[in-house]
């Protein structure tokens, strides 16, 4: 935990071209040795985070009848109150479990392209967000709260490229109508002993580009598989976010960089636990497929050139129940 580390987003960005390519070694270290890291001096305002923190909390701590009045529309729609019992993380990497100890809020994009006539896409990443009607500032509260992780995450996406040897504007193409989800995610005191492996969250790799959690100060249970098969906790430091990559940068790197998993372990069931999660995902048309300078020695691609908006929905759906 003491060696986790910590990128400064200000510090990269305030240094020269030379300076810039120089610091993001460090991330592609990083994401060769475990996909893991904490963004500081990010940017983003005291008052978005605590906004979105509050109103979530808020909502989570209503009864079930009122979280129930804004809750998915049936079975594997994407947005809206997803309750307990309700999905099992495991199962995307084709493992039976009890389902998660967990409930969640979803929302996914704000805005539809105009072109995308796809009704898969349509049906599924660009489905209505089904809001709450309390608190009453939770609407407001979330489209800020998304609208800065779309911003950060474009700039994190460009010390990638960067730390990839490619221009910083490389991946711009790829996310510039970006699918991306946002999960308020609560995990209950638990009041019963779990049933043989539930956990809070099943072992788990994400689906996209790179995800940005904002975890309850000081909490535990958020565990990383290491190469040798341990699994080793994850601090929650003050006032950073945990970056972690997804599946879609390992195709794109060619497992160079590691699409890490990981899990929520009930750790101190006695107090509940929330987080905040962006999951950053390409447009739903974007050709994923490995980069040539991430080939080496005659390697060849181990992974075939991928759709992001269907690849998310094929394992979206895998999960849920």
């Amino acid at each position: 935990m003491a060696s986790f580390p910590v990128f400064d987003l200000n510090r990269y960005f305030a240094g020269s071209t030379r300076e810039r390519k120089n610091y993001a070694k460090e991330i592609d270290v990083i994401c060769q040795k475990s996909g893991f890291l904490a963004i500081a001096n990010h940017g983003i305002e005291k008052s978005i985070i605590n906004n979105i923190w509050s109103s979530t909390e808020e909502f989570f701590a209503l009864s079930s009848e009122k979280k129930n009045e804004s809750k998915a529309r049936f079975d594997g729609y994407p947005y809206g109150y997803m309750g307990p019992g309700k999905e099992a993380l495991a199962a995307s990497k084709g493992i039976s479990t009890p389902p998660d100890l967990k409930e969640s809020f979803n929302g996914g994009p704000q805005h539809k392209p105009s072109h995308l006539t796809d009704p898969d896409a349509l049906a599924f990443c660009y489905a209505e967000t089904i809001w709450p009607n309390e608190p009453k500032n939770f609407k407001l509260a979330w489209i800020r709260y998304y609208t800065e992780m779309e911003v950060l995450a474009s700039k994190i996406m460009q010390i990638f490229a960067v730390a990839l040897n490619l221009e910083e504007s490389f991946f711009n193409s790829y996310i510039n109508q970006p699918i991306s989800a946002l999960r308020a995610l609560n995990y209950p005191v638990q009041n019963q002993t779990p049933l043989t492996d539930q956990l809070r969250a099943g072992a788990h790799s994400d689906y996209g580009s790179l995800t940005i959690l904002l975890p309850q100060p000081n909490s535990r249970g958020l565990e990383i598989m290491t190469p040798n098969g341990d699994w080793q906790e994850i601090p929650a430091k003050p006032d950073t976010f945990i970056v972690n990559i997804g599946d879609l940068m390992a195709t794109w790197t060619n497992d160079r960089w590691v699409s890490t998993i990981h899990r929520v372990v009930n750790y101190d069931s006695n107090k509940k636990r929330q987080s905040i999660a962006y999951f950053h995902q390409p447009n739903w048309d974007a050709k994923i497929k490995c980069l040539p300078n991430c080939l080496h020695n005659n390697e060849r691609p181990k992974y075939p050139t991928t759709q992001s908006g269907p690849y998310l929905m094929k394992k979206f759906q895998s999960t849920n129940r």
